[in-house]
């Protein structure tokens, strides 16, 4: 059997689908499984062993360009898979299997896919609480009633030469213990806890004599900047803008635990197999939780929250100005042992 997946087009969503990859692969030892997937995501994609390899598909996120996944399906036909597994609702994903002519093409009803998904889901909402658990339906028979189990967390394999040579080219002091910081959230500030709560932990944890790593894209180093308590501090060091996506992973993997937004490096920090300190407020930990026997949940369980806006809508940000930075070092020191 092969199967190709049409990949979602976030980073937590993307980590979250390897629960779905690893089901499918425990299913059905022998099946060849593809990832149709951004091109950021490949070397992502490229930690998940279950996959046999990821292709890519040149298109922005939000974009059609009809014609280029035309030719991308055409060109995927020859492949001869069994079974599409489309993981986003839009139309637009359930375009490539249909023009690569694959005979069933598994996806949820959304955005009128009559006839480019044969093999149509009902989402219930009621029943499938959380993404994975949405993944993991499509997975399964058509004719389950009772929710999928999630049987395997997302676990990415750490590259240790790539680690090594991270190590040795960030300077960095592997001897001394380090938590990472995540201080980004992609989906709005309404996610993200303030940074006067990092720069307030990033201190207590300093004074302990610990490292803080801050991890994230060029976009958040400002915000690492202002992160940094100064003051004579040692040890804080602002990695943002200066790794790739995969090299968090092999970083991640060097720390103790990782204090971080609802965000799609939460979940690789999850996946790398370390502690989770997850913060959140606009967003529901019952509905995407860090995929890991390893986290702590802070959340302030607001009358308001959680409302899934990108902006509060109040313009107080309670939700996460409440989460105090002296709860959050308590969870990691008690973590550590005391």
């Amino acid at each position: 059997m092969k199967i190709l997946f049409v990949a979602p087009s976030w980073v937590g969503d993307m980590v979250i689908a390897q629960s779905l990859f690893k089901t499918v692969r425990s299913n059905y030892p022998g099946a060849v499984l593809d990832v149709l997937a951004p091109d950021w995501s490949l070397p992502l994609i490229s930690r998940m062993p279950e996959i046999r390899k990821g292709i890519s598909l040149p298109v922005g996120h939000g974009r059609l360009r009809l014609l280029t996944r035309y030719r991308k399906g055409r060109a995927l036909a020859d492949e001869g898979y069994d079974r599409a597994i489309v993981l986003p609702r839009t139309w637009k994903s359930a375009l490539v299997p249909f023009f690569a002519g694959i005979p069933v093409r598994t996806g949820f009803a959304g955005e009128f896919r009559y006839g480019l998904i044969n093999d149509m889901r009902v989402r219930d909402k009621k029943k499938l609480t959380m993404t994975v658990l949405r993944y993991l339906a499509l997975g399964g028979d058509k004719t389950d009633r009772l929710p999928p189990e999630i049987t395997f967390h997302p676990k990415l394999e750490i590259d240790p030469e790539n680690r090594s040579r991270l190590v040795r080219d960030l300077g960095l002091d592997t001897d001394r213990t380090a938590v990472v910081f995540c201080p980004g959230a992609e989906y709005g500030p309404a996610k993200q806890w303030p940074l006067h709560h990092y720069r307030t932990l990033a201190a207590m944890l300093l004074e302990d004599g610990l490292q803080v790593w801050a991890l994230g894209s060029p976009k958040e180093a400002a915000a690492a900047r202002e992160i940094n308590p100064g003051g004579g501090y040692r040890g804080y060091i602002n990695l943002c803008g200066l790794t790739r996506l995969e090299d968090t992973v092999d970083l991640m993997s060097l720390a103790s635990c990782a204090v971080t937004n609802d965000s799609g490096l939460m979940h690789v920090a999850a996946a790398s197999g370390i502690v989770v300190q997850a913060i959140y407020g606009s967003s529901s930990p019952s509905y995407t939780p860090p995929l890991t026997g390893q986290a702590d949940i802070h959340c302030a369980g607001l009358e308001c929250s959680p409302c899934f806006e990108r902006q509060c809508p109040l313009k107080h940000l309670n939700c996460l100005k409440e989460i105090s930075p002296e709860a959050v070092y308590r969870s990691i020191r008690a973590r550590m042992g005391g």
